[in-house]
């Protein structure tokens, strides 16, 4: 039935609910499939034509080949919450894993131009969710989406990327490594066909699934015009929650999120507001506190905090020797309170 040109998530779900099987609809005349509500002429009589049984049986060897599995929407592993939208899709293209523990399920998503500021918040959101039990689900896009995905994994949670193009097509190419990992301790979804372009007109298709499978969806950064913005209209038609991370009014990728506060989504910055709006009890004692520190590791946390500072200014301002701030640094890393990104520069964990 996937293969027949014009049968798109809407119509598969009229004909299955009228005739209950796609074996039922193939047997069916042409007079009972007129006789469903958007039918047209081209579709009928390609589905009278028995569809592309060819392609059909490529496409399974092709699943075998790749390992990629194949869940169908009356599978009982089909997730329960897409399963409920208006349009959910047929079939469910799947590397990894789903467990019924990813029906509690938060979206992350953003800018792929995502700042230092909203990478680092959104791994601290998905790293503090996912210590709580929930699954992350984004679009494994570069930004605010990996973000999320690295977020969730290091904190050893789940996490379910959606994509908008095939499971066995990697995109973008960087993010190789992270879908791997993903596979598993997770899942990689799409309801496109192995080998699809990752085309534009996908996307948009692919967010109302990210919204589908989640309780809600939060939006960290996003310019006025993002995808981010089609996913949080998509939560709002199917009944979703949605979260905005306020950002700086000077920046365009916080326009988007600022909008959506205006439009009445539920400002957050942290993971107990979050958890206070769906009702669920916030469990405080999952973050071990950090450690005390004491003498000169204390001095130069201080001087740290969200916003990345390079290392020769932490030198200037400590009056610290070059190798004693580095040594200093690598003690707070391996401590877990803070982070070195890239250029020399350092955050707060």
């Amino acid at each position: 039935m996937a293969s027949v040109p014009g049968i798109g998530p809407k119509r598969f779900g009229g004909l299955i609910s009228k005739f209950g099987t796609p074996q039922k609809v193939f047997s069916a005349s042409s007079d009972e499939l007129s006789s469903v509500p958007g039918m047209d002429r081209r579709v009928i009589t390609s589905i009278l034509q028995g569809g592309d049984r060819r392609w059909a049986r490529e496409e399974i060897s092709r699943m075998e080949t790749k390992g990629v599995d194949l869940l169908t929407i009356s599978s009982k592993l089909y997730p329960k919450r897409l399963r409920q939208i208006y349009d959910p899709p047929p079939l469910l293209y799947l590397r990894g894993e789903l467990t019924k523990g990813d029906n509690l399920a938060l979206a992350i998503v953003g800018s792929r131009l995502a700042t230092v500021y909203g990478r680092l918040v959104t791994e601290r959101l998905a790293l503090q969710l996912a210590k709580r039990g929930i699954t992350i689900v984004s679009g494994l896009a570069r930004g605010i989406d990996s973000s999320a995905h690295r977020g969730a994994l290091q904190a050893g949670g789940r996490t379910i990327a959606v994509l908008g193009c095939g499971v066995d097509v990697i995109y973008p190419p960087e993010n190789e490594g992270l879908m791997n990992q993903i596979t598993t301790s997770g899942a990689v979804i799409s309801e496109f066909p192995l080998g699809s372009p990752p085309e534009a007109g996908n996307f948009p298709q692919r967010n109302r699934l990210i919204s589908g499978l989640s309780l809600g969806v939060i939006v960290v950064e996003a310019g006025q015009r993002s995808g981010a913005l089609i996913t949080a209209q998509c939560a709002l038609d199917q009944g979703r929650e949605v979260f905005a991370i306020p950002g700086n009014i000077n920046a365009r990728t916080s326009k988007g999120t600022n909008q959506l506060i205006k439009e009445g989504a539920k400002l957050v910055d942290g993971v107990d507001d979050i958890l206070e709006e769906l009702g669920m009890a916030s469990n405080p004692s999952d973050d071990s506190p950090p450690p005390k520190l004491e003498g000169d590791e204390a001095t130069l946390f201080e001087l740290l905090s969200s916003d990345p500072i390079h290392v020769d200014r932490i030198i200037r301002q400590t009056g610290y020797s070059s190798p004693q701030v580095l040594s200093l640094l690598l003690s707070l890393e391996l401590k877990g309170l803070v982070r070195q990104l890239s250029g020399k520069l350092f955050v707060r964990a």
